[in-house]
């Protein structure tokens, strides 16, 4: 079986097949480009800052249930009909007051209505891997969201800068079975013959360039990139 990471989703398999191909079935990365980390760190804080701590503690236009756990790994059974499995780290998982989850995922961007679509099948795929476990106990998910932040203003006191980053609430519907169909499409491009190269992707067409200039030194202008 192959495993699929559903941060992968909206954008290495919507941006280059062959490359998203490449990865879950030969196990060839693209370099790591470097993230400033100071997203991962105010993206860390704010989450465990919730944790044990009722959404509306931070707004009262949030859901009503408490913040269980962050950053957990999860890892699912053969999604049925296929020969993949999901295996990722989900944001936060909220109990809710009839004791189902709430499946949160952070972020620190512009929210925008877009993302709903965007990050739905990713949200889903989380979903599938917590309700169906490859061990232990299934938990059970009926709401899927988006918290997202993005700084607003600053304030400096005493050689301080407080950012306000005020919280925007977005619901993302429960798509089971459009989360089946889209799996069992990767399942078919990984079961197929490798796939096409995408005409924009820079990634691609830099390993034509270093082919092409492995042993001479090209001229900066025919760089294309």
């Amino acid at each position: 079986m192959y495993k699929l990471s559903p941060s992968d989703f909206a954008y290495l398999y919507e941006e280059c097949k062959l490359c998203y191909y490449l990865k879950v079935k030969h196990g060839i990365t693209r370099p790591q480009m470097p993230m400033p980390g100071v997203f991962s760190a105010i993206n860390t804080r704010i989450q465990g800052s919730l944790v044990g701590k009722d959404l509306h503690f931070l707004s009262d236009k949030l859901p009503d249930g408490v913040v269980e756990s962050q950053e957990g790994w999860v890892e699912s059974k053969r999604v049925p009909g296929t020969d993949v499995y999901i295996k990722g780290k989900y944001d936060l998982l909220v109990k809710l007051g009839d004791g189902s989850h709430l499946l949160v995922d952070l972020k620190i961007s512009q929210p925008d209505i877009g993302k709903i679509e965007k990050y739905g099948t990713q949200l889903n795929a989380y979903k599938f891997a917590l309700e169906n476990p490859a061990s232990g106990e299934p938990i059970k998910i009926t709401r899927l969201g988006l918290l997202i932040f993005y700084p607003d203003k600053v304030e400096l006191d005493d050689g301080v800068a407080e950012l306000e980053f005020p919280a925007k609430w977005l619901e993302v519907p429960i798509d089971d079975d459009g989360f089946l169909n889209f799996i069992k499409k990767i399942d078919t491009l990984l079961a197929g013959p490798t796939p096409e190269e995408t005409e924009s992707c820079k990634w691609c067409e830099y390993r034509h360039v270093g082919e092409n200039w492995t042993h001479t030194t090209p001229p900066k202008d025919e760089i294309p990139f």
